[in-house]
């Protein structure tokens, strides 16, 4: 749900800060609980000395029944009552810090397939802006039916992956996907290298969209003018990598040659998605 069309993001409950193994919530400051304390003792002290001064007990007597009944009353009436009437207030920084985390923007990539007709990109936009949500970056496969388009979206913090596939559905997307992302894997290249290989490690046929990512490059579709024989081009534009199961993939990067150290790292993650395709299965 778009965080806009309510006018503010959701203040959370405090039971949102209870831990999920043993249900307890979170210290308070010293500060806010001696506060709590003092507001639900002051009252109680305040009738109890009333009640005790009026009695005709020796004065000695007078000090053990005020110290007893404060001991208990602090350790049996104030501090649960304060915990539980002022668990607002007392746990209030941990609340706005939980509220600033869901309200912050968030990384997704996205993908989906689009027909190859003008306008196609210009919906699924619309679609998405109506979440608040912007696309950072695009990057576009040419596929059979269409194009393939993989999406960096910056999304407000409380939205749901969910939500995010169906307005890639509603703007015309089909067969979409989202991964939730970090600045971090987008920015720092050996960080985003392990993202893709993880992918691979999940789905071995991820292998092309993978290394075009990696290296910012197209793929070369199969029904295009056969490639396999030619060699890679002298300028060093295409890239040509070996895949078991499904022949050479060709890459592209028109005006940037691949360099060396490319294409070892395309190699190796292609090694890894042969090595997980044929890996084999454990009987159950």
């Amino acid at each position: 749900m778009n965080p806009k069309a309510h006018g503010r993001t959701p203040f959370p409950a405090p039971s949102e800060l209870s831990c999920e193994v043993c249900g307890q919530m979170p210290e308070p400051t010293k500060a806010r609980l001696t506060l709590a304390n003092i507001a639900v003792m002051l009252p109680i002290e305040l009738l109890l000395h009333a009640a005790v001064v009026e009695t005709q007990l020796p004065y000695v007597a007078k000090v053990l029944v005020l110290t007893l009944t404060a001991t208990i009353l602090v350790i049996w009436v104030a501090e649960p009552s304060a915990a539980r009437m002022l668990r607002r207030w007392l746990h209030a920084p941990a609340l706005r810090h939980r509220s600033r985390l869901v309200a912050a923007p968030a990384l997704w990539r996205a993908r989906t397939v689009l027909k190859d007709r003008p306008g196609s990109l210009l919906k699924i936009t619309q679609s998405l802006a109506r979440l608040d949500t912007n696309i950072l970056s695009i990057h576009v496969h040419p596929v059979a039916g269409g194009v393939l388009d993989e999406f960096v979206l910056s999304a407000p913090g409380g939205l749901r992956d969910g939500e995010l596939l169906r307005a890639l559905r509603d703007g015309g997307g089909g067969d979409p996907h989202v991964w939730p992302t970090t600045a971090l894997a987008m920015a720092d290249g050996q960080t985003g290298a392990l993202s893709l290989a993880a992918r691979i490690a999940a789905d071995p046929h991820e292998l092309p969209l993978a290394v075009a990512e990696l290296l910012h490059a197209g793929i070369v579709p199969p029904e295009a003018p056969d490639t396999r024989q030619q060699p890679p081009a002298v300028d060093g534009t295409m890239l040509r990598i070996p895949t078991a199961w499904q022949g050479p993939i060709t890459f592209v990067r028109p005006g940037e040659p691949f360099t060396p150290a490319e294409s070892a790292r395309a190699h190796r993650l292609a090694e890894l998605a042969e090595i997980l395709a044929y890996r084999p299965v454990p009987p159950a």
